[in-house]
């Protein structure tokens, strides 16, 4: 019968070590390649050359006892009153449908 020994073989350890220059490169790198992704994912914009087309509107001015769901149902013309309802809060960037007494409010014509 064979014997067989095994010895420890030395173990080679390398050890690198960054200086307070190697890291603040390493940092420096690191930096300019998520600039220059934030830059290729934002050039894929969406903005043109050409200017859009305004909606064409018509200043109202609320009297009072009026409401947005009464002065949309007075414009629309194609009947969905909800739909007109929101047009205009978003033509006025109103955080409600709560209007005030001589509150210019621009509506949509079409």
């Amino acid at each position: 019968m064979s014997t067989m020994t095994l010895s420890p073989t030395p173990t080679i350890t390398s050890a690198v070590r960054l200086t307070r220059r190697g890291r603040l490169v390493v940092f420096a790198a690191g930096l300019l390649v998520v600039l220059a992704l934030g830059v290729l994912w934002g050039s894929g914009s969406v903005a043109t050359e050409r200017p859009g087309t305004p909606e064409s509107t018509l200043v109202v001015q609320v009297e009072p006892g009026d409401t947005l769901y009464d002065l949309a149902a007075s414009i629309t013309t194609e009947g969905d009153v909800n739909a007109m309802v929101e047009r205009i809060e978003d033509l006025n960037r109103l955080d409600s449908a709560v209007l005030y007494a001589g509150q210019k409010l621009r509506v949509p014509t079409s």
